[in-house]
């Protein structure tokens, strides 16, 4: 079985799981016959001359899919930033408890060399621990999915760390480190770990088993198997447990800092609140969002370059057959 062979397979078994078991039962370079049930896709799904890949869309026309995709979100948070400016500013809520969005600038603007040093701090427990749990939740999914002792072993004990409430051992992992950035990192590994193996496990046991026999049969290894077949068929799973699990690490960091730190959005966010400082408290926050929003923007961006074959990435795909 040649590589190109596995990796149309495995491919064409994430978008269409009948479709890549048809194609590496083909084999390399051959044909299979049109299945009668195919006929409803061929309306919509359009292939281009010549059966090639599509062209790619120019630089313009990227350019117009991203200010559609952006205008929407741009819509609502005018409108929400409208109405928190009219509330504001007819008092309708107390300053002291909500500010103007003026105020908020201000307090941004006049602090900015403050915040964006505990801004790079808390971006860098995030990353940090971010990215220690994705490799570590991995490696977990992968010992689960592998293995029935592993994942009997295993699964209840992750379920086990993920139930408990980080904010309860928190303190205790200050008393076990110190004030360092160790007990911060390790709040964001424990609570961004368990999106990463569930959405890992799901993923690598979504494989077609026709498929892997086949890959068996043609003398793939379980190696080979892994790197062309399992694995990207996994990777739609894992990147939306990635997803989620960057947005996570955010609130890891976060409440690290809550109980014992002396820089950090967190610890900001604690000196506003004892000062009732609401300007900072929202300007605190509003950073927080951001790292959140760019870390996830990131991982998005990172799917569609990994998986752009997958029919989630697929532009303007209609989610009926009529």
């Amino acid at each position: 079985m040649t590589e190109n062979s596995l990796d149309t397979a495995g491919r064409q078994a994430t978008a269409d799981p009948a479709g890549g078991a048809r194609a590496a039962a083909a084999g390399p370079g051959g044909t299979d016959a049109p299945q009668a049930h195919d006929g409803a896709m061929s309306s919509t799904v359009k292939t281009p001359p010549g059966g090639g890949r599509p062209p790619r869309p120019t630089l313009a026309r990227r350019a117009v899919t991203f200010a559609d995709s952006l205008w929407r979100p741009a819509l609502v948070l005018a409108v929400f930033v409208a109405a928190w400016w009219f509330v504001a500013a007819r008092e309708y809520v107390p300053n002291y408890l909500v500010p103007t969005p003026g105020q908020v600038w201000e307090t941004m603007t006049t602090q900015w060399s403050e915040l964006a040093r505990h801004t790079v701090v808390t971006l860098y427990e995030t990353v940090l621990g971010f990215v220690l749990a994705a490799a570590l939740g991995l490696v977990t999914a992968v010992a689960i999915a592998y293995s029935r002792t592993l994942d009997k072993a295993l699964y209840p004990i992750v379920l086990f760390a993920q139930v408990i409430p980080k904010i309860a051992i928190a303190p205790l992992l200050v008393v076990w480190f110190g004030l360092g950035l160790t007990p911060k990192i390790i709040l964001a590994v424990l609570i961004a770990f368990f999106p990463v193996v569930i959405s890992g496990v799901a993923g690598l046991r979504s494989t077609d088993p026709e498929l892997l026999d086949l890959a068996a049969t043609m003398g793939a290894g379980p190696w080979r198997t892994f790197r062309k077949i399992r694995f990207p068929n996994a990777l739609p799973h894992l990147m939306a447990g990635l997803k989620v699990a960057v947005t996570l690490a955010v609130v890891g960091a976060v409440v690290g800092e809550f109980v014992g730190a002396s820089e950090g959005l967190g610890y900001v966010l604690l000196l506003a609140n004892g000062n009732l400082d609401a300007p900072l408290l929202f300007a605190d926050l509003i950073l927080m969002s951001a790292i959140g929003i760019v870390l996830f923007v990131l991982v998005e961006i990172a799917e569609a370059l990994l998986i752009p074959w997958h029919a989630s990435r697929r532009a303007g795909m209609s989610l009926t057959t009529s």
